[in-house]
């Protein structure tokens, strides 16, 4: 390994402060490196102005790395490092145009995320929100009721996957755990998973008539912004729920506030949401029939720690004239 000492201390801009491990790494190399330690994000004037010395930018999804902040960084900037798996916040192509690296850190989240993803679904589908505050704001007034809080059985029901990927095979693992039949729409077929776990691949619309769960599992792109939309809901049993832990912008929340309110689905789960965070008076904070949380999937002391890791990881090996082993825009090697 090439001693970075030699690198005349490359400066490196990280937009919020990593768990221990990842920063012990970074603090042991000869870095000049600058962290941004407030909760919230930096604001983008704040990104523009850290990101006209560095060498490498390690962030976050929460930042938005556009095509102003990337020309702002001037030819030094050798890296973009995201802390997560998904890029959309990050302007590719024209960090590709200029040679640099995009990376992110895949396959780390898959399990914690699926984990969250099953769990959200198993709350939406026994109403656990709805239970909880029931006894904390003293709704509890008998001891037991025949028809009190009825929720959905999950036990051999049918589940829709949307996106097969690392993630939407993972929660399929779960859901063949609890007996149920899993249907799933892709992109790509997986016929490893069908041989597997007895997956079928049908078209989107045969999923959502046939299910009585959805869970979406895509990145956000142009083809999928807004995939689950008014049209799209309206196929959806009125007994379903719908689960999303990937991007809110994948579903259309107005349509959706319209369908849990007049009832063309059963309830929903959301993990992730249009903006973020979202606004105290989205209606659909008012609704009793969706149990709701703060993108917080991959949220386990391990995962982010990994996440964190791996970002560093590439940063390192960037800086070491090797490929990052997560590089996103392979392109960029061409220049």
């Amino acid at each position: 390994m090439k001693n970075l000492s030699g690198y005349n201390r490359k400066k490196i801009f990280v937009t919020r402060k990593l768990p221990e491990a990842a920063m012990k790494i970074l603090e042991s190399k000869a870095f000049d490196v600058n962290v941004w330690t407030k909760e919230t994000p930096p604001p983008k004037k704040v990104i523009i102005e850290k990101v006209k010395n560095v060498n490498g930018l390690i962030c976050l999804l929460t930042e938005k790395i556009d095509e102003e902040v990337i020309n702002a960084a001037g030819e030094q900037l050798r890296g973009i490092f995201q802390v997560a798996v998904g890029y959309d916040n990050i302007n590719v192509d024209v960090a590709t145009k200029k040679g640099i690296y995009v990376t992110n850190t895949p396959g780390v989240l898959t399990e914690t995320t699926a984990d969250f993803a099953f769990t959200l679904l198993m709350a939406t589908a026994r109403r656990i929100a709805e239970a909880d505050r029931c006894v904390k704001t003293g709704k509890w007034k008998i001891p037991w009721g025949l028809m009190m809080l009825l929720g959905q059985d999950i036990w051999g029901k049918t589940i829709g996957i949307i996106g097969l990927g690392r993630i939407g095979g993972a929660v399929a693992r779960r859901a063949k755990g609890m007996n149920m039949k899993i249907v799933y729409y892709d992109v790509y077929r997986n016929e490893n998973l069908e041989k597997e776990l007895g997956a079928k691949y049908v078209d989107l619309e045969t999923l959502l008539r046939e299910s009585d769960f959805v869970t979406v599992h895509v990145p956000l792109m142009p083809s999928t912004y807004h995939l689950i939309n008014e049209e799209r809901l309206k196929m959806m049993k009125k007994t379903s729920c719908l689960i999303n832990t990937s991007r809110g912008p994948v579903i259309d929340e107005k349509a959706l506030y319209k369908a849990l309110k007049e009832e063309w689905i059963w309830a929903a789960g959301l993990d992730v949401w249009e903006n973020e965070p979202t606004d105290l008076n989205n209606p659909l904070l008012t609704l009793d029939n969706i149990t709701v949380a703060p993108h917080i999937a991959s949220a386990s002391y391990a995962t982010r720690t990994k996440m964190a890791v791996m970002a560093v990881e590439n940063l390192i090996a960037t800086f070491e004239g090797r490929i990052p082993p997560n590089l996103v825009n392979k392109e960029v090697l061409k220049k």
